[in-house]
């Protein structure tokens, strides 16, 4: 069985239940995060502008993680990578592999359902420019945890990009030096499969980092794995 744990530098959440695997709308424990967000708030008062929660079912097999909900994307709309090409590349990769059906029109009410699959960040809260400090991805651990802890079917969890690598194989108990992030790569922990793949950012499409090819990789071999 895989244990998850929070180290002694990772603070317990305040202000908002230990239990719950989701922040508060008005969670107070990054302030440079929760200025941030009543700035938006402020700028843009249609938006959804607070922490984003999970989506998809807490019984399904596959997780994934992302780093953080983009400004103009789930910040916008209240829904993991929907609103920006990240999500594009996502979802579409989703429905190929039979992860989700319907379709995706960028938005919360499109429709779409996912299958077996549920989608989170290390980070709930929109960071400025992208860039969470790693005091915040340390603070909002305890909600990814308890996320995963929360999944009692759960068989793999895709990592997209380092950050998300890393806070999830802190939160898996699994050494840096024993499960290093790489694109394409595999880690055990305990009955879980961790997999890594680079984030489906449009910078990184744009320079080549990550190819569509490379993305639908990763989902081919856990679909596989998880048939």
């Amino acid at each position: 069985m895989t244990t998850i744990s929070r180290s002694k530098n990772d603070p317990a959440p305040t202000g908002a239940a230990s239990t719950s695997s989701e922040p508060d709308r008005d969670c107070p424990l990054c302030p440079r995060l929760a200025v941030f967000r009543k700035e938006a708030r402020v700028r843009e008062p249609e938006w959804f502008n607070g922490p984003v929660p999970s989506f998809g079912d807490p019984d399904a097999q596959l997780l994934i993680v992302g780093l953080a909900p983009g400004l103009q994307g789930a910040n916008r709309t209240g829904r993991p990578f929907t609103g920006d090409f990240a999500g594009d590349l996502l979802y579409a990769t989703l429905l190929e592999y039979g992860f989700a059906h319907g379709a995706y029109h960028a938005r919360p009410d499109d429709g779409l359902k996912l299958v077996g699959c549920r989608i989170s960040n290390a980070v709930r809260c929109v960071p400025p420019q992208n860039k969470p400090l790693p005091a915040e991805i340390n603070t909002c651990r305890p909600f990814l945890a308890m996320t995963i802890a929360t999944m009692p079917g759960l068989r793999a969890i895709v990592a997209l990009g380092r950050i998300a690598h890393d806070s999830v194989a802190k939160t898996l108990s699994l050494r840096g030096s024993a499960a290093p992030f790489a694109h394409g790569a595999m880690h055990r922990a305990g009955a879980l499969k961790l997999y890594d793949s680079y984030h489906c950012s449009r910078y990184n499409t744009n320079t080549g980092v990550l190819t569509p090819k490379m993305f639908r990789g990763v989902f081919a071999k856990v679909r596989a794995d998880l048939d």
